[in-house]
């Protein structure tokens, strides 16, 4: 176990290398240089050219990857934002909590709600408690993020003036943001478990569970649960990591200063070192969860343990 924990560990470098690589060619290919951004549109073209120089921006692209790389892992130096003139990680490491705060909360009330809905769902199939929560998913899964988000400012923001609209200051300020994002993910949890756990329940070792005259909740609870979770769990740990950079419409909307908005801002401004941050935040959070999700299914299944077990 602790070798492929080991080995999935060493796999962050190669994703690391390939990340900010992929970011150095695309950012090359596109308009604009840092030392506009840095000077400001009034600098005159030979300031504006000594600090490009400075940074090595005329360089092969290959050359300041490589140049990167180096002052990242020999000096843990990320580097200095373009926009902002602070060190990156300073600026980013902030911005990520908050971010995997709001995540968090969203992915507990998401699961809570969701898995439940999802098992209940496949149990009583063709019933009401499969048709109301089925058609409720699927009107939530098709109405866009920002649309429950506005929804919601105006009907407890603005009408009733529950909470507050914008912002992170206090613990009210996250009430909106996390419904806007639980209300969206939610849809996918249901959905997902629904199925893994139709597929459980219609497998030969339930028929036979219930054919020896074993208790429908034990069935239900015990055999096929435990196996319907596995790629429960995988959904869980993807969206999850999607989340991380994905609640740009919910940090824009809700003005939260969070990493998806940090990342679309450094997008728009050519800020290269604040957009090879994020990316490698997210790349190793990322691959983190994933290791974390294995943990869980050698948990859960212990035919996976034993076969970690034989490999020690």
């Amino acid at each position: 176990m602790y070798r492929y924990i080991l080995k999935r560990l060493l796999f962050l470098i190669p994703t690391v290398l390939g990340v900010t690589l992929i970011i150095f060619a695309v950012m090359n290919i596109t308009p604009g240089n840092p030392g506009r951004m840095i000077l400001g549109a009034n600098a005159n073209a030979a300031e504006v050219e000594a600090v490009n120089q400075e940074l090595g921006f005329y360089d092969p692209v290959l050359v300041r990857w490589a140049r990167y790389l180096e002052n990242v892992f020999t000096k843990g130096d990320f580097g200095q934002s373009y926009s902002t003139k602070l060190d990156v990680f300073d600026e980013l490491w902030p911005r990520f909590m908050i971010t995997l705060r709001l995540a968090v909360l969203v992915l507990v009330l998401s699961v809570s709600i969701g898995v439940p809905l999802g098992i209940l769902s496949a149990v009583k199939q063709n019933s009401l408690m499969d048709t109301i929560p089925t058609m409720i998913a699927f009107f939530l899964a098709a109405v866009p993020s920002f649309v429950v988000g506005i929804v919601l400012m105006y009907v407890f923001a603005l009408k009733l003036n529950w909470f507050p609209s914008f912002g992170l200051t206090s613990a009210k300020h996250y009430v909106l943001p996390v419904i806007a994002a639980t209300i969206c993910e939610l849809p996918a949890y249901l959905r997902f478990t629904k199925s893994s756990m139709l597929e459980s329940i219609r497998q030969d070792y339930v028929r036979t569970a219930r054919a020896k005259g074993v208790a429908e909740r034990t069935v239900i609870w015990k055999h096929a649960l435990k196996n319907a979770l596995l790629p429960v769990v995988t959904s869980i740990g993807m969206r999850f990591g999607c989340l991380l950079a994905g609640m740009v419409t919910t940090e824009k909307l809700f003005s939260i200063p969070g990493i998806g908005s940090l990342i679309v801002d450094s997008i728009s401004l050519k800020d290269e070192p604040m957009i090879i941050g994020c990316a490698i935040m997210v790349s190793v959070c990322f691959t983190l969860l994933m290791i974390g999700v294995d943990l869980i299914y050698a948990f859960i299944d212990p035919r996976i343990r034993a076969k970690y077990s034989k490999r020690r």
